[in-house]
């Protein structure tokens, strides 16, 4: 299936710390996670090893909240959490 990303979702990658290949990552290959209202979601760990807003994060959990139409799927928004993950 088709999918668009939004710019409301591009704009708050960006804010963020993430990027749109990420985004589409995720939506790829991500694992499904809960959302709200309705919608859907998916979530990717990637490594991140630098520094954010002045403190060092191993990796990054990349959030995708995204709805389902007709004949694609439509981001809504996007959701970046620094840390470490084990897998």
């Amino acid at each position: 299936m088709e999918f668009k990303i939004d710019k409301h979702t591009l704009d708050r990658a960006i804010e963020r710390g993430t990027t749109e290949t990420e985004v589409r990552e995720v939506i790829e290959s991500g694992t499904p996670v809960p959302a709200k209202y309705g919608r859907k979601g998916k979530a990717k760990v990637f490594d991140f090893k630098q520094l954010r807003l002045g403190r060092y994060y191993d990796q990054k959990r990349v959030e995708v909240t995204y709805v389902e139409e007709e004949k694609a799927l439509v981001t809504v928004t996007v959701y970046v959490f620094y840390g470490r993950w084990e897998e």
